[in-house]
């Protein structure tokens, strides 16, 4: 369940990793109040918001199971371990 949350919040970072990419390419003190003026942090926080919103709806359409699929679970067979599958 970690793994999921750190990639969203990692999804949320991007758009300000990229702005801060963007000043230090053009040698601006990224580290000062003056470089993130509020609605710059406001453009960043909705494009970042939007894209959250677009993963989640990409992971909940393209992930998990096809329909009418049957998950069976791992079990002993002829004293062998079967890993899980979907049928």
């Amino acid at each position: 369940m970690i793994r999921p949350v750190l990639m969203e919040i990692g999804i949320f970072l991007v758009p300000f990793a990229i702005y801060a990419a963007y000043l230090i390419a053009n040698r601006v003190d990224f580290m000062i109040a003056a470089s993130w003026p509020p609605h710059v942090v406001l453009r960043l926080s909705l494009a970042a918001a939007v894209l959250v919103v677009v993963s989640f709806i990409l992971l909940a359409h393209f992930s998990g199971a096809p329909p009418d699929s049957t998950y069976i679970p791992a079990h002993m067979e002829n004293g062998r371990l079967v890993p899980g599958a979907e049928r």
